[in-house]
């Protein structure tokens, strides 16, 4: 390994999935979600419905924030693995329409042991769905194995 320390991550940011976000970060978003809302009216009463201290929220509280990226032209590379099923690649291009984002391009392999890898480019328009509900909904398809976004222009 070359290159003084601190090299790596100069942005100062990091994109990782949800689960591997520690429960404690979790919580925090929680407490954003729910005054943002208005079921709460304080950060007490916010911290404590998830079960987190006051202080724990303001520790973390400018450091994490929600990953959504719905910048109208934007575009995003989506990859997932999906079983060789007879209609699967239609049932996800239906979620992807049915979102309102505009489909660029599809690339799906070969399937190799009864999986195929599928890379699909979306345009964001003004009336895209939001992307991590259109993930989850791509995800909940049976057959369709973790989506993830590995491209953004």
């Amino acid at each position: 390994m070359s290159g003084k320390s601190g090299d790596a991550g100069k942005s100062g940011y990091y994109l990782i999935r949800k689960n591997a976000v520690p429960e404690v970060l979790r919580k925090v978003v929680e407490v954003k979600h729910l005054l943002a809302s208005g079921r709460v009216r304080t950060i007490n009463q916010a911290a404590a419905a998830v079960g987190i201290s006051r202080s724990t929220y303001y520790k973390y509280a400018d450091d994490i924030e929600e990953f959504h990226d719905n910048s109208v032209g934007t575009t995003l590379t989506l990859v997932a693995e999906i079983n060789d099923e007879t209609g699967l690649l239609s049932e996800v291009l239906k979620v992807i329409a049915g979102g309102h984002a505009n489909i660029l391009t599809i690339h799906q392999s070969v399937p190799t042991n009864g999986v195929a890898s599928l890379s699909i480019s979306i345009q964001i328009r003004e009336n895209t769905e939001d992307i991590s509900s259109l993930i989850e909904r791509m995800q909940a398809l049976p057959g369709v194995r973790n989506v993830r976004i590995t491209g953004r222009e």
